[in-house]
Order: C-alpha cells, then structure tokens, then sequence
C-alpha cells in the first residue's frame, strides 16, 4: 500500500514564452514555494532546464506535473521539445512525471462554473487565499499575456493532480 503523505510533495512547472513559473506544494492547499523566472533568449530551453534540475535537487518533490501537449496544440515548437526535455530530466531524477490536460483542468473546475484561465485563477484563490495578492488584471485581447497568469496555470495543474490522486478538497 502506497503511504499518501508520500506522495504530497508537488513540484508543477509551466513553461511560457519567456521562462516558466513554478510552484512546489506540500498538500492541495499548502503551497511552499512559488516563482515566476524570466530568461534571457539566448539558449532559454537550456537554461529552464538547469533551472528545473536546481528546483528538483532542493525540493526533492516525489512528482512533477506538467502540462500535457499534443500535436495540433497552440504551443510552440520551443516548448513542446521543452515538455519533452522536461520528461527526460525527471526520469534522469527518478521523480514520477505526471501530465494534466486543458480538459482535465476544465473538469477540475467545472463545479464552480469556471471556463477560462481568469476564472479558474479565482476559484484559486478561493482555495489558497495567499495568491490573492498575484491575481492579475483580466487581459485584453490586445495586450500580452501577464507572468502571473502563467503561475496560476502552474498552481492549477498542482491542483488537478491532487483532485485525480484524492488528496484535495476540490
């Protein structure tokens, strides 16, 4: 039988356009350690590795959850090979890799009647009050996407996983 408090420690890791965010749970509703980290252009892929190998050797979280991609996906290129690099570097650390959805997502928050990346990032903080602070503005559709979006995408990847592995509340 598998010990649940085994496996609590929750490393989910968001790639985007400029760097990646992060954020290392303890249970669903413990957040440890968050981040947002910008890279310069130059060999980025390489470096959100380096980066994600230094989280993983100071946490020691016993899963890492990503966000899954499939073919036809609105991502780049540069971050689908990321997600693939991603895989590789938790294999290499023996740390469980686990992929959510966008569908998955959807359904995790669907019983509080949110659809879009805004809307799930409220019902966060309904859960973990803490993040209030981070809420970004809603964006316009002429405007860049802000990094603190992208953390709350990491947040709720963490918290999909949780919902799937009956540790969370949700």
């Amino acid at each position: 039988m598998i010990d649940a408090q085994a496996r609590n420690l929750v490393l989910a890791v968001y790639p985007f356009s400029r760097g990646f965010t992060f954020v290392y749970f303890e249970g669903p509703e413990s957040p440890l350690e968050w981040g947002v980290k910008c890279l310069k252009e130059q060999e980025r892929s390489a470096r959100t590795i380096e980066e994600i190998k230094k989280l993983i050797d100071r946490c020691r979280p016993e899963v890492l959850v990503v966000e899954e991609t499939t073919e036809g996906q609105r991502r780049n290129r540069r971050i689908n090979k990321l997600y693939m690099m991603i895989a590789h570097l938790a294999a290499a650390e023996y740390v469980d890799l686990h992929k959510v959805s966008k569908k998955q997502i959807l359904e995790c928050f669907a019983h509080v009647g949110a659809k879009t990346k805004q809307e799930i990032a409220r019902a966060i903080i309904t859960q973990i009050p803490f993040f209030t602070s981070r809420l970004p503005k809603p964006r316009k559709p002429w405007t860049e996407g802000d990094s603190r979006q992208c953390l709350f995408n990491a947040v709720a990847l963490a918290l999909v996983f949780y919902r799937h592995n009956a540790f969370s509340p949700l």
